[in-house]
């Protein structure tokens, strides 16, 4: 099958989820300065979120153009991926609406686990259909990065009940070693 509706769906729910995202934040009804302070924990809530979305979306784009084409088992793999991160707009509110509250943090961290999961499991699936000697297979590699992400989600999410600034700490330090898009898909494609 072509890549190019995957591409063009995913595209637009990365759009709705990041719309979403903002939505969550509303507007003060005082007009002082001491109102937008009260919404810190929410605005931090969303620049990670808004990180993470773009993150994903970026490194999404990437891994289909190294993809030549999909199957249903990609498909669903996609779908996967795109249920966990329609879930960012949900804990990101709710983690900010609780100034950052362990139970809401640590439900941040699983969503984002998951994702992390989804993710490994979307790209393993590319790979396994275009082979092991594919342009996409020498550009992601063994996915040192991903499964250490995945690890460090499982120390943040217990973490959270126990000390929540290390946990979002954790979640910071995570979207950091993400925010350049992985460059040995742009390499093997030239």
């Amino acid at each position: 099958m072509s890549k190019g509706r995957v591409e063009a769906f995913s595209d637009g729910v990365f759009a709705v989820i990041i719309t979403f995202l903002v939505f969550n934040i509303k507007v003060p009804s005082l007009a002082d300065l001491a109102a937008l302070l009260s919404l810190i924990p929410v605005f931090l809530s969303y620049v990670l979120s808004f990180l993470y979305v773009g993150i994903y979306w970026n490194n999404h784009h990437h891994l289909f153009q190294a993809a030549e084409h999909v199957t249903g088992k990609i498909l669903w793999a996609n779908l996967h991926l795109l249920f966990w991160l329609s879930l960012a707009p949900f804990a990101t509110s709710w983690m900010g609406q609780n100034h950052f509250s362990p139970t809401p943090v640590a439900a941040y961290g699983c969503i984002l686990l998951f994702a992390g999961i989804a993710y490994f499991i979307l790209s393993r699936s590319l790979v396994s259909h275009h082979g092991k000697d594919s342009k996409l297979a020498m550009s992601v590699g063994a996915d040192r990065k991903g499964r250490l992400s995945i690890v460090i989600y499982l120390i943040a999410i217990p973490l959270a009940f126990v000390r929540t600034w290390a946990a979002y700490v954790l979640y910071v330090l995570v979207a950091l070693m993400w925010l350049l898009p992985d460059r040995r898909i742009e390499k093997v494609l030239r």
